[in-house]
């Protein structure tokens, strides 16, 4: 017997490789992640709309901005996508309100996950007084009608980018808080967290090394949908002029000052509304595909559909057999 071939070595694959290979699968995923990242590049590159229009996001235009009957301009050689309704540059505005929304976005979701990670892991692991005072501070949290806090929060102390950020984080993190609590309660009770007992470790010990480790799938699915929550509020706070300061560049703030022009200038409210539909809808498909990837179910569905589908071998031999049947 031959003894002398290399045996064929087998890898096993992590958890994040596999879900990494099934969120490739996703088509919906991946283009959501283009359309993401064209925003990202959007944003970022906003001084280059600048340079390149030669405009800035709060200059006004009004000879070339505005037309005779003193309405926006519509898009053309030098505005691009059109003049608001003081003859500044939708483009460039846009690009700056990419920032705001994105920014906000981004650092809400993770000011309210990391906070919501810390209360839910010691909520559901300590239990006793602890899970009760910290399981209706989120209950009080979530009973909030968030918008007129807001509103209130922003009056007494003006609206700015910090203010925004601190309050969305607020009223974000006890959802994840609370989603964290029952995965910590479930895992507590596993039997290697028993083992670590035995063992002599240390309650923080087992919170941090055995308990966070296995957070990391379901927390980073909810942070993928908590985002393009976080940019909604953060155009709805600056619609109602609550959120960012009225003279800084914002969606929110675009749809509320077009509001009054969209049978004139349909240009002035369908590029900060097709810009926030377009980012807040990728966010969404991408979370549901990073859902998707971190259930084991997902793979298993993927398979099934594959074996029943016939192979285009197998059609074109069925189809050959027909043919030959129907002459005979």
């Amino acid at each position: 017997m031959d003894t002398s071939s290399p045996t064929r070595e087998i890898q096993c694959r992590s958890p994040w490789s596999l879900a990494l290979a099934r969120l490739r699968a996703d088509r919906l995923a991946m283009i959501s992640i283009g359309v993401i990242a064209l925003m990202m590049v959007f944003a970022l590159t906003a001084p280059l709309w600048a340079a390149w229009t030669g405009h800035t996001h709060h200059s006004t235009y009004p000879r070339t901005g505005l037309d005779e009957s003193g309405l926006p301009a519509g898009p053309s050689g030098e505005f691009w996508l059109g003049a608001d309704s003081i003859g500044r540059d939708v483009l460039v505005r846009a690009a700056y309100g990419a920032r705001i929304s994105l920014l906000v976005g981004l650092a809400a979701t993770a000011l309210a996950t990391f906070f919501g990670v810390v209360t839910g892991v010691l909520s559901g692991f300590l239990g006793g007084w602890a899970d009760a005072v910290l399981a209706r501070g989120m209950d009080v949290v979530l009973s909030f009608p968030y918008l007129l806090v807001a509103i209130v929060i922003a009056v007494t102390f003006g609206a700015s980018v910090p203010l925004t950020i601190v309050v969305i984080a607020f009223f974000m993190f006890a959802a994840m808080a609370r989603v964290v609590r029952g995965q910590v309660m479930s895992i507590k009770e596993k039997e290697y967290i028993e083992a670590a007992r035995s063992l002599g470790a240390s309650t923080p010990r087992i919170m941090v090394v055995d308990v966070l480790p296995n957070l990391v799938a379901p927390v980073t699915v909810l942070a993928s949908l908590l985002v393009p929550q976080a940019i909604t509020f953060e155009a709805t706070l600056s619609f109602l002029g609550a959120g960012v300061d009225p003279s800084t560049p914002s969606w929110g703030g675009m749809l509320n000052e077009a509001q009054e022009y969209y049978q004139t200038a349909w240009w002035y409210l369908l590029v900060p509304a097709g810009l926030l539909l377009a980012t807040t809808f990728a966010f969404n498909i991408l979370g549901d595909g990073v859902r998707d990837a971190f259930d084991p179910r997902t793979e298993r569905l993927l398979n099934a559909r594959r074996s029943q589908k016939p192979s285009k071998a197998a059609k074109a031999t069925k189809t050959v057999k027909a043919t030959k049947a129907a002459k005979g």
